[in-house]
């Protein structure tokens, strides 16, 4: 098993356990989830925001690299948590990175000058 396969399982073997079960869900608690799961990563990512010292006015601030990586990690577990309610595994979490990471490239490559609402239909 692969890493990622790997973070899939105990993410949905954690999430079992505090009492949601992605793959028997209804398309209620499809939108619940994925409404829960969307704020939490937005909370986690605050909370990684307020690691850093942001406040350009503020001489106290430290970089606490420490918790910066603890809530990268929290970030994590919503994200996978999220994508096992929207149905997908590891190996399609990655198929779906790898399309997307392909696309990110040659929009690069053509200066990316214009909005194309096609190109990721292929993910």
């Amino acid at each position: 098993m692969d890493k990622l396969e790997e973070i899939f399982k105990m993410q949905f073997e954690l999430n079992k356990r505090i009492g949601i079960d992605s793959s028997n869900m209804s398309d209620e608690d499809k939108i619940k989830w994925t409404l829960n799961y969307s704020r939490a990563l937005a909370q986690e990512n605050a909370e990684l925001v307020d690691s850093l010292p942001w406040k350009w006015w503020a001489k106290y601030q430290n970089f606490d690299v420490q918790n910066a990586r603890v809530e990268v990690v929290d970030m994590l577990h919503f994200l996978v948590s999220l994508a096992q309610v929207l149905g997908m595994t590891a190996e399609d979490f990655y198929q779906a990175y790898a399309k997307k990471n392909q696309i990110n490239h040659g929009r690069q490559d053509s200066g990316y000058t214009t909005k194309d609402e096609n190109d990721c239909r292929s993910i």
